[in-house]
C-alpha cells in the first residue's frame, strides 16, 4: 500500500442535478469525475455544492481491507461516493465503523465529528479527504418527517437551514414569514413556540393559520417596509421572486436594522441563476449561502447574529 499523497487542491461535489452549475463556477477542473469536480490551488467557494473535499489525497491498495485500514488510520467516520465501482465502494464502506443514516427528529445540533468522503478512481487506487465541509455523508441530510401537520414539503428546507444555522426561533420570537402560503414554514415557526406573521396574498392552510401565535396578513409582502411591520427576531421568505426583488427588499430591512436573522429562498429564474445577486447576498457580513439537500433550482441565504446561537447546547 502506497502512502497518501496529497492533491494540492479541493475536490467539490456538485449539488444533486446541478452539474452543470458548478461547472461553470469552476471552469478550470482539473477532472470531473462523475459529479465531483477536482480543481488545483487554493479552495474556493462554490455555491451549487454539496460537499466540498478540502483536503484530498490519493493512494494505491492491494485489498479491500487495506484501504479500509488507511481510511480508519486518519479518523473514524467516511462516506463513500461510489460514482464508479459500487460494489467495491460497498465492501470498503462496511469494512468501516458503521455510520448513522437514519433519519433525525428536527431540532437537533450538527455533528460535532468529521466526516470523511472517499471515492474509487479504479480498481486499486482511492481519491479521499478526511476534511470536508459537510458533517453529513455526500452533504445529504434526512428527517423524519411530519406527514400530518405541515400543509407542504417545503418545512423541510427551513429545518435544514435552521440545523446549519446552529440556532432556531425560541418561544417569544418574532417571526415573519413572508410568501407563508400554504404554511409550510410557518407551521415550522410557530411549532418552536414563536410568534410568527404570515404574509401572502394567498390564504393560509386553515390548521395553520389557527396555530396558537399566528397571525395572517393578506398582503404583498414586497410592498410593505420595515417600519410597517416593526422589529422582528426572524425574517424567512420563500417567495418566488427574481433573486433581485429579494435582495432589494432585504436590504430594507438590514438598512433598518429592524431585524436580528435572516433566512431567505433565492429562487433562480428560467435554467440560468443569478450569479451577481447571489454573490450580492453573499457579501452580506455574516452570510451564508447554500445549496442545501432540499432545495431545487434554488440557494438559501442564512445570516444569523452570533448571540442567537443559543441552542448549540443540544447535542448529537
Amino acid at each position: 500500500m502506497s502512502a497518501p499523497e496529497r492533491i494540492d487542491g479541493a475536490c467539490y461535489h456538485a449539488a444533486y442535478g446541478f452539474l452543470h452549475h458548478l461547472q461553470a463556477e469552476l471552469p478550470s477542473a482539473y477532472r470531473v469525475d462523475g459529479e465531483l469536480l477536482t480543481v488545483m490551488g487554493p479552495a474556493r467557494r462554490a455555491f451549487w455544492t454539496r460537499n466540498t473535499w478540502l483536503e484530498p489525497f490519493t493512494f494505491e491498495f492491494d485489498s479491500i481491507s487495506q484501504a479500509a485500514k488507511r481510511l480508519k488510520e486518519l479518523q473514524r467516520n467516511w462516506a463513500a461516493y461510489p460514482f464508479r465501482l459500487a460494489r467495491r465502494c460497498a465492501h470498503i464502506q462496511s469494512s468501516l465503523p458503521h455510520v448513522p443514516i437514519k433519519p433525525r427528529a428536527f431540532p437537533f445540533a450538527r455533528p460535532s465529528a468529521p466526516m470523511g468522503a472517499f471515492a474509487l478512481l479504479d480498481e486499486h487506487t482511492m481519491l479521499a479527504s478526511a476534511v470536508c465541509s459537510s458533517p453529513w455523508p455526500n452533504g445529504q441530510i434526512d428527517f423524519v418527517e411530519d406527514k400530518e401537520g405541515p400543509p407542504s414539503r417545503a418545512y423541510r428546507k427551513l429545518w435544514e437551514a435552521l440545523v446549519m444555522a446552529g440556532v432556531w426561533p425560541k418561544p417569544g420570537d418574532r417571526c415573519i414569514d413572508a410568501g407563508a402560503t400554504p404554511g409550510g414554514w410557518t407551521w415550522v415557526l410557530a411549532g418552536l413556540g414563536a410568534s410568527v406573521t404570515a404574509i401572502d396574498r394567498a390564504p393560509l392552510d386553515p390548521a395553520v393559520a389557527a396555530m396558537p401565535g399566528v397571525t395572517y396578513l393578506k398582503h404583498n409582502a414586497f410592498t410593505l417596509k420595515p417600519e410597517d411591520l416593526g422589529p422582528v427576531d426572524w425574517l424567512c421568505s420563500d417567495v418566488i421572486c427574481y433573486p433581485e426583488a429579494l435582495y432589494e427588499w432585504v436590504r430594507l430591512w438590514l438598512d433598518a436594522s429592524l431585524a436580528k436573522n435572516f433566512i431567505c429562498t433565492i429562487k433562480m429564474q428560467g435554467k440560468d441563476w443569478d450569479k451577481a445577486t447571489t454573490e450580492a447576498f453573499a457579501a452580506i457580513p455574516g452570510s451564508q449561502v447554500l445549496h442545501l439537500w432540499h432545495n431545487k433550482h434554488e440557494l438559501t441565504w442564512i445570516c444569523c447574529q452570533p448571540e442567537a446561537r443559543n441552542n448549540s447546547s443540544r447535542s448529537e
